[in-house]
Order: C-alpha cells, then sequence, then structure tokens
C-alpha cells in the first residue's frame, strides 16, 4: 500500500455490491476510510471486509438509518483525520483527482474546503459526459473540523463549510450509478416526496408558479446551460428526468398540503 494522506474517507451504504469495490479501490491513498453500512442484505459487507482483509484502512460500523444528511454526519464524526472526503457508495475518484490530493490538502489554513468537479455516467454510455458539458461543482473534501451537515435536510444534503472554498480544477468525482429510465423514476419519486416533506415542515406553501416554470427551467439549465445537449439521447432523457423530479416536488407539496388541510375548500394556493 503507498504512503497515505492525513485524509479520512466518509462512505454511507445499503447495498452497493454493484459500485462500492470502485469507490473504495479509488480511497487507497486515504489514511483512514470509514463505511456506515445501514442493513445491507446483498454482498456490499462481504466486499468492504475483502478491502480490509487487504490492507485498506477501513472502519466499519453497521448502524440503522436515521436519514442521509444524518447518517453522512454521524460518518464525518467518526473521521478523524485533519482532513475528510465525504463519497457517496456509487461514486469514486479518477486517477487525475487522486494524484492532485496532496497538493490539495497543502492549501493554505485559511481554506475550509474544496468543490470538486462531480460527472455523470449516463445509461448506454461508458465514459462520463465530457467535461465540456460542465461537470457540477460540489463541496466534497475539507477540514474535518470546518465543516458539517445540516441535520434538518432530508434530501440534497451538503456540506456546510466555515471558511473559504475553493475549486479543484483537476480530474474528477465520478458518479456511476447510471440506472435505466424505470429505475431512476423510482428514485425520483422518493427524493421528490423527501423534498415536499421538507417543505411542509418548514411551513412554506405551494406554488402555482413553481408547479408550472420551475420543472422546464430545470430542463433548460441541465439541457442548454450545463450542455448535456452534448451527450446526445442520453444527455436529452437526463435533462427531462430531472424536470420530472422537479414536477414531482412541486406536485407532491401541493397534494402533502392538502393532506394537511391546508386548502380546506380544495381551490388551492398562488402563493
Amino acid at each position: 500500500m503507498s504512503e497515505k494522506l492525513p485524509l479520512s474517507a466518509a462512505v454511507i451504504c445499503k447495498n452497493e455490491e454493484a459500485c462500492i469495490g470502485a469507490c473504495l479501490a479509488s480511497l487507497e491513498s486515504c489514511a483512514e476510510i470509514v463505511v456506515v453500512d445501514s442493513g445491507s442484505t446483498d454482498a456490499t459487507l462481504a466486499i468492504v471486509r475483502d478491502f480490509s482483509a487487504k490492507g485498506f484502512p477501513i472502519k466499519l460500523i453497521e448502524r440503522g438509518w436515521p436519514g442521509y444528511a444524518r447518517q453522512k454526519q454521524f460518518a464525518l464524526e467518526q473521521a478523524t483525520q485533519d482532513w475528510v472526503l465525504s463519497i457517496d457508495a456509487d461514486e469514486w475518484l479518477d486517477p487525475e483527482l487522486r494524484a492532485d490530493l496532496p497538493r490539495l490538502l497543502q492549501a493554505p489554513a485559511n481554506i475550509a474546503g474544496w468543490r470538486l468537479q462531480r460527472a455523470l455516467t449516463l445509461f448506454g454510455r461508458v465514459a462520463p459526459a465530457p467535461k465540456a458539458t460542465r461537470p457540477e461543482r460540489i463541496l466534497r473534501l475539507a477540514r474535518r473540523e470546518k465543516v458539517r451537515f445540516d441535520e434538518s435536510v432530508l434530501v440534497h444534503e451538503g456540506l456546510i463549510a466555515d471558511g473559504e472554498v475553493l475549486d479543484a480544477n483537476n480530474g474528477l468525482l465520478r458518479h456511476e450509478r447510471a440506472l435505466r429510465l424505470d429505475a431512476q423514476i423510482g428514485k425520483e419519486i422518493v427524493y421528490a416526496r423527501l423534498k415536499a416533506q421538507q417543505r411542509i415542515a418548514a411551513g412554506k406553501k405551494p406554488s402555482l408558479l413553481k408547479l408550472v416554470f420551475n420543472p422546464p427551467m430545470y430542463f433548460f439549465r441541465v439541457y442548454f446551460l450545463r450542455r448535456m445537449f452534448l451527450c446526445g439521447i442520453p444527455g436529452f432523457i437526463h435533462a427531462w428526468t430531472g424536470a420530472i423530479y422537479s414536477f414531482l416536488g412541486e406536485a407532491l407539496h401541493y397534494q402533502l398540503w392538502l393532506e394537511g388541510g391546508g386548502d380546506s375548500g380544495g381551490k388551492g394556493r398562488r402563493d
């Protein structure tokens, strides 16, 4: 095993046998790999233990599911190194990003973290979407004591940094879960409901304007501004899948609001 970096990786998982091997293999240079599993029934745990037997510095914790943000915050709190990488089980670091890690970890003390370039692999394709599609930038690499997750967030949780965050321009954080559309829509429904529940919990009312305009705006942003049109039909499907998620989130927000007695007259509100 190569010399280790002062870096902890934090991974949460459940039934990730198809992808967690690639994730763990890309973390070889980390001094610590925290894996928090929430009840896998497939080969996930066997794969994790096999990597541990090979010498990977894995700390495996089995724990019930409290929600995305809370589970990720728990994993973060188990890390012991100066820097932490929050990475999903269906993601992995490409060679260029792995080679750049030593430089990123030598950032000045005022830098709290780095936004990594995250590229999707679309269904029916082997290579990730090209960089010309403008990969999203997401805070995943940070000083452990300078970041946290907002545990009140039910979905699309992200690290919150106390300090300056810079963009890392070398390499990619690869996202490899290229699901067939019927499977992906099932996930979008789950996420949309969580998003709607979060809004209801925050006392937010549904909006007719958002219901009408957010889905096409989502498509425009992904397909044109992020240039997913460069990916052909898979990029078109990906953009519309996002628009469907946006519509479901707004529609479920309205329906949950109705179920809670928000519109006793059944007419809906526009605010």
